[in-house]
């Protein structure tokens, strides 16, 4: 097994990407092909106190950066000594079982699409997250891959997002919500009235219009929404997580009552803690490429970047992308 991870992509990298690299390396029973510019690599070892890699993990190097200023199409087509662009020709060569980055969203979507290429006959890839909710966990999908949408996109996402509700969430009868301001089947805009009917006639236990707030609450196990919509609900999620971590600290720390409370809930809400940690999670699969690809958040630090490249390898170990063509050959059409 080995992942292909992009040592040039995030606000953190090469850093954090280096070290989290090294640390899955390390405790994975797994290899690790990091690619970017060697000497950056290597200065980034000497920073972070690694000395020597280890024997399961090389360096591939790429003298290119895609930039979260570049355009992505453009950059995959022109850089192609990129890190990114390297990575995804090794991906598709067989040289890696999936890969990792921390990098544009926008050119991971690209030279996934262009180089790995999608899973016949879908249209559209789609980042697919695991949220936490009060009765468990539920896909978001997309989360931003995809700003623009047609029905007909809503629909295959709401056949990969069951698909992966099933595979990976071991959810026998996923539950398929749609994102909208009300649970009225009238609501929304012509996207959602027309997605609503075209999931109405599929076989998927499609459970109606879903508020963000319900979701939250355990309504669904799979949200199905435009990117853009996806994107501001998870950066809103995001937010809002860390506001009830900072301010708990902030009440549990104010006096010696309070500070003993937090010494009597302390394994609770360390708990808590750990469930609103997107590090724990590490990424955000990619549906609907034929190989796997995970995209890790853009401010990642080590702990999340090996979190990321555990993920990769459970897709990879189950199989998603070839199941999930299998699952999609079998799809009505829309």
């Amino acid at each position: 097994m080995t992942i292909i991870v992009d040592a040039m992509g995030g606000d953190n990298a090469p850093d954090e990407i280096v070290l989290g690299a090294i640390n899955a390396a390390e405790r994975q029973n797994i290899n690790v092909t990091l690619v970017g510019i060697e000497d950056d690599i290597r200065k980034a070892m000497e920073r972070t106190g690694i000395r020597k890699l280890p024997e399961n993990l090389t360096i591939v190097n790429a003298s290119e950066v895609i930039d979260v200023k570049d355009d992505p199409s453009t950059a995959i087509r022109t850089k192609k000594d990129s890190s990114l662009t390297v990575g995804f020709k090794l991906l598709r060569d067989g040289h890696g079982d999936g890969l990792v980055s921390a990098g544009s969203t926008g050119a991971i979507l690209a030279g996934a699409t262009l180089i790995v290429k999608r899973i016949r006959k879908v249209r559209r890839a789609a980042l697919a997250p695991v949220i936490p909710s009060t009765t468990g966990r539920f896909i978001l999908i997309d989360c931003g891959a995809n700003a623009e949408c047609t029905p007909e996109y809503l629909v295959q996402f709401a056949y990969m997002g069951a698909f992966y509700a099933r595979d990976m969430l071991k959810i026998n009868s996923p539950r398929i919500g749609l994102l909208n301001n009300g649970a009225e089947s009238t609501k929304g805009t012509p996207l959602q009235l027309e997605t609503y009917d075209l999931l109405k006639k599929t076989e998927l236990n499609f459970i109606g219009n879903i508020e963000a707030k319900d979701a939250m609450k355990g309504g669904c196990d799979v949200l199905v929404c435009d990117g853009f919509s996806g994107n501001v609900m998870l950066k809103s999620i995001e937010g809002a997580a860390s506001l009830v971590v900072s301010e708990l600290k902030t009440m549990f720390f104010s006096g010696v009552s309070s500070k003993i409370a937090a010494l009597l809930l302390k394994k609770k809400m360390l708990g808590l803690k750990q469930k609103l940690n997107p590090d724990s999670t590490g990424g955000t699969a990619l549906l609907g490429i034929s190989k796997p690809v995970i995209k890790a958040h853009g401010s990642s630090n080590a702990a999340a970047i090996s979190s990321a490249i555990a993920q990769a390898v459970r897709e990879a170990e189950s199989d998603v992308a070839s199941k999930l063509t299998d699952n999609f050959n079998k799809m009505p059409p829309v």
